[in-house]
């Protein structure tokens, strides 16, 4: 349930919820007053229905007096009479006053004798509407009736009912309802507002709780939605900030891990040839190489070695800027067919002096163009050619290279019958520093970056690189680039 909503029903029930134990508080102060509830719901019947009694015996009492007022005024100034008509009133709780001219004749025994007298305040002869009137004091008019004496002044009869007992009661029914429905607005709004507060505040306060947890460094602090309103998506929101921080601290631990590796490998890696170098420079130095061939095999050795430090500097330095993202691609239009034509044609010569079967054994007819940068791409073909010459025996090394176009996509398949890699190498071999077989590092050289450079370039042109191998038949590389859709147009 959303805040919005809750506040909402909030604010109806307390509407709704004083008003219902108003009408309770009410019920139970008249019960107070009355003795039992009985007596507040239920009118005894078993004598017939007492109101319409009461009705029944004030218009009887009403005709009896009009027709006196018709055919005899003059009994109203008769103490039998009037006693007569006072005690029929009385018998339902009624009274009367009689007015001639402006003199009052005859009051009820038990009215006061201040509000019978002061007749201004009683209603003027010939005004009355049938209506119910008060009068001043607490005398409450139900009837006026209206007529001339024989000597042709004025008289009024007044049926009425003594409403002080009455309005005491009601004065002081009305204090304690007003005071009992305060006391249930106050409650009623303070517990509502209590429990509504509550359901935000909790939350909130949780969520402070884990702020301070991540301010800390705690980020296992996990945040628990309790609700589906806004706290809550506030609370999931959260909870998925503290995950990917997490994630972005692991990965940042993880970095520095990987440097630190990186740092222990580049030490390795070139401690190996400087080793090698000083021990060929000593001998040389102590006349060890005492022969011109010997001496020559000493200074190619450290030539060679040599030549795979700076090999080893470079391939570092690539990775590093290509870790980076600072090194500059000059992507073009290319026909990737014509290129590794051109690319294969070069390698031949090369291929064909360390004893490699290279063959270009398939192109598409038609021309399929992609953007690359030369350079690069002639970069990853030759980290992969030679990786697979080095793991390859000797002169029993033959590669193929074709090229398809599979999907929207050129695809270069570099085919190889070494070793193979095993199943649970292959998922790592483009991770740098990776050898599938350490042990054969020392024979065959290489810093372990040459696949890890060829996934890196293959991602900045868009494409993507992926190998399949059997152990004793050889590993196969695919390397995917998108067409270029302008070639395409233009073809």
């Amino acid at each position: 349930m959303s805040i919005r909503l809750r506040l909402v029903l909030s604010y109806i029930a307390m509407l709704l919820v004083p008003l219902v134990l108003s009408v309770l508080a009410v019920i139970l102060i008249s019960v107070a007053t009355f003795g039992n509830l009985k007596s507040v719901f239920q009118v005894d019947f078993s004598q017939g229905n007492p109101i319409k009694r009461v009705v029944d015996q004030e218009l009887e009492n009403v005709a009896y007096m009009k027709a006196k007022t018709d055919t005899e005024p003059e009994v109203f100034l008769d103490p039998v009479f009037v006693k007569d008509l006072e005690e029929r009133f009385h018998k339902i709780n009624m009274g009367i006053i009689i007015r001639k001219d402006k003199e009052i004749t005859y009051v009820s025994p038990y009215i006061k004798q201040g509000e019978a007298e002061d007749t201004s305040k009683l209603p003027s002869f010939g005004t009355s509407k049938g209506e119910f009137q008060r009068n001043h004091g607490s005398l409450w008019i139900t009837r006026q009736q209206d007529f001339l004496f024989s000597d042709q002044s004025k008289g009024s009869v007044f049926v009425f009912l003594d409403g002080g007992p009455f309005q005491k009661y009601l004065h002081q029914f009305s204090k304690s309802v007003i005071v009992t429905f305060i006391l249930i607005l106050v409650l009623t709004n303070g517990v509502l507002t209590y429990f509504v507060s509550r359901s935000i505040i909790r939350p909130l306060r949780a969520l402070k709780r884990a702020a301070e947890e991540i301010k800390e460094g705690n980020l296992d602090f996990e945040i628990v939605p309790h609700s589906d309103d806004e706290i809550g998506e506030l609370s999931t929101a959260f909870e998925e900030m503290r995950r990917k921080l997490k994630k972005s601290v692991e990965v940042q631990l993880q970095y520095e891990e990987n440097r630190k590796e990186l740092i222990s490998n580049i030490s390795h890696d070139l401690k190996t040839p400087v080793t090698a170098i000083k021990g060929y420079v000593e001998g040389i130095m102590d006349g060890v190489s005492n022969s011109p061939d010997k001496l020559d095999r000493y200074i190619r050795t450290i030539y060679n070695k040599a030549a795979d430090m700076d090999r080893l500097i470079d391939e570092l330095f690539l990775f590093s800027k290509l870790d980076l993202g600072k090194v500059p691609f000059q992507f073009e239009k290319v026909d990737l067919g014509q290129y590794v034509l051109d690319c294969a044609q070069e390698l031949q010569f090369d291929m064909e002096k360390k004893g490699v079967q290279f063959a270009l054994t398939e192109l598409p007819k038609s021309p399929l163009y992609v953007t690359a940068d030369r350079d690069k791409l002639r970069r990853v073909l030759l980290n992969i050619i030679e990786n697979a010459i080095k793991y390859s025996e000797e002169g029993k090394c033959h590669i193929t290279l074709t090229l398809r176009e599979i999907d929207g996509n050129a695809v270069i398949q570099i085919k190889d019958r070494g070793q193979g890699i095993s199943e649970e190498s292959l998922p790592h071999i483009f991770d740098r520093f990776y050898r599938a077989d350490p042990s054969r590092n020392t024979a065959t050289g290489g810093s372990g970056l040459g696949l890890a450079i060829a996934k890196q370039i293959m991602e900045e042109h868009g494409g993507r690189i992926s190998a399949s191998s059997i152990i004793g038949r050889g590993t196969t590389v695919y390397m995917a680039l998108p067409l270029s859709q302008q070639g395409e147009s233009e073809e």
